[in-house]
């Protein structure tokens, strides 16, 4: 397949709605006009990466009005769509799906060039804040990958509390609580996300193999702060 084969179907869908079509007209793929409208800009490509989305917005200093045409069946818009929309409508522009295959009733619009601003969710924001308040010092490295783990306030309090485990022995989770004045001590106790404690008896707990093995390595990538 070459992008010229895409032309066709998408000249076909154009002409029907009134417009005037032409193909490579000053380095744009093709342009639509209607009337007095502003002119569609339409640039025609075999996949999406950033060059191409760089070479759309380009056009937007001609006019409002650009898309992107792409093939059906693109495994990155299978894969993934949403986003991939997301980011075409946030850029200001359309995204347009052509299936060269069959010349009429082929083309579909997926999403207009309109001006996009996304939706905040307050929970996301304040689960950020939250988690940047109680986090101390700046323990990790931006960019830092997640296969060698990230610390995070909450890890940060299970370390104090087996750090508490290795100097005082097994405890009861109410004591370790009022020493720490770590409101969230039980549950973490409870919990047990990482597998460092071991429970004793009703609220009782120690470090657990596993929490004395790793304890050391989480510690001390903490004090990196």
């Amino acid at each position: 397949m070459q992008e010229v084969d895409l032309y066709p179907p998408l000249k076909t869908y154009l002409e029907k709605q009134g417009y005037e079509v032409k193909s490579e007209i000053l380095n744009c793929d093709v342009v639509a006009i209607r009337g007095e409208e502003a002119p569609i800009i339409i640039e025609l490509k075999l996949g999406l990466n950033l060059t191409i989305l760089l070479q759309a917005v380009d056009r937007l200093k001609i006019s409002d009005t650009v898309y992107i045409g792409v093939p059906r069946g693109l495994a990155v818009l299978k894969k993934q769509r949403k986003k991939i929309v997301k980011l075409v409508r946030m850029l200001g522009l359309g995204l347009i799906i052509i299936d060269p295959n069959v010349r009429i009733g082929n083309v579909d619009v997926v999403c207009d060039p309109s001006d996009y601003k996304p939706r905040q969710i307050k929970k996301h924001k304040q689960r950020l804040l939250g988690e940047f308040q109680h986090r101390v010092g700046d323990p990790n490295q931006g960019g830092s990958s997640t296969q060698r783990g990230i610390m995070t306030a909450y890890r940060q309090k299970a370390i104090a509390i087996a750090a508490y485990l290795i100097e005082n022995g097994e405890t009861k989770a109410a004591v370790i609580a009022k020493t720490l004045e770590e409101p969230k001590t039980r549950n973490i106790l409870y919990d047990n996300v990482y597998g460092w404690f071991d429970r004793l008896g009703k609220g009782i707990y120690q470090l657990s193999p596993r929490g004395d093995s790793e304890f050391q390595d989480w510690f001390d990538k903490g004090n990196q702060s």
